[in-house]
């Protein structure tokens, strides 16, 4: 089977608090775009979990997609192995969420291949032990973020073009958190209804601090397209548009004036396209 791993949006990004163990807490809408990586999951007889190629970037170790699967095979007692080709297409280190799009995309994957038939619940409670934006994934579609991001409220957003950057800077989300000068006190909002372009990210002007062309990419878009902001932890910057067309010319002009900089002309969806595997 070969499987979509979207990536994702943060239309703002709030840090309302931060608890005992040292986990932030968030609150944020994550909308699923239409770029993403693709991955080839193959079923296998001998039991065993590995990937077929290496990645640029990505140990095994580190690799969320391998994780999950073996995870998943733990948790289900699953005897058959799987063999798992990677497509790399979402930027990594740039707060578009791919590691954790590609984790879920197998556990959803292999929830059919494997014939396991968990829930919802139950391959969130395997993702979350990979990463708190994993559950966002094996969800069905946007949806307003809170807690450490496992606790999920579906929202209905329109449908946008979107004019997404990527600076050449590769962010450190752990970094990003760890900064002392780092807001965590933004008020959590009282009702779950915002307009459009509301809030902002509290880890902006941190990543663009330390990493000035994220800043250069930001005035840049925001010259050609009002309300450019920051996605996750950064690097990638992003604006709606209202056309197709609007969203090419602001890409274009943020290349020309950026140097390194690639830019990705995408569209949020409303639905998951494994949403039905779960």
């Amino acid at each position: 089977m070969v499987v979509p791993a979207p990536a994702k949006l943060n239309l703002f990004l709030h840090v309302t608090g931060r608890r005992g163990d040292g986990y932030h807490l968030l609150e944020s809408v994550f909308t699923a775009i239409d770029l993403h990586d693709r991955i080839r999951v193959e079923v296998t007889d001998d039991g065993r979990v590995f990937r077929t190629a290496d990645i640029e970037g990505v140990s095994e170790t580190d690799d969320l997609a391998l994780r999950a699967a073996r995870l998943l095979k733990d948790a289900s007692r699953a005897p058959q192995g799987v063999a798992i080709t990677l497509l790399k297409r979402i930027p990594i280190g740039g707060g578009l969420g791919g590691g954790s799009s590609d984790a879920a995309s197998v556990l959803l994957a292999l929830n059919r291949l494997w014939d396991v038939r968990f829930s919802r619940a139950d391959l969130a409670d395997v993702g979350v032990q990979l990463g708190a934006d994993v559950p966002f994934f094996l969800g069905e579609g946007p949806a307003l973020v809170r807690g450490i991001g496992e606790k999920l409220v579906p929202v209905s957003l329109p449908l946008r073009w979107i004019a997404l950057v990527a600076p050449p800077a590769h962010v450190p989300t752990a970094a990003m958190f760890a900064a002392p000068e780092l807001t965590r006190s933004t008020p959590s909002a009282k009702m779950p209804v915002f307009p459009e372009g509301h809030g902002r990210n509290d880890l902006q002007p941190v990543a663009a601090a330390r990493y000035p062309v994220i800043a250069m990419a930001l005035a840049a878009l925001e010259r050609e397209q009002a309300g450019a902001r920051m996605t996750g932890s950064g690097a990638c910057v992003f604006a709606t548009c209202s056309t197709r067309e609007r969203a090419e010319a602001a890409v274009h002009a943020v290349e020309q004036a950026v140097p390194g900089a690639r830019g990705f002309v995408v569209r949020s969806i409303a639905r998951h396209p494994l949403a039905s595997f779960a």
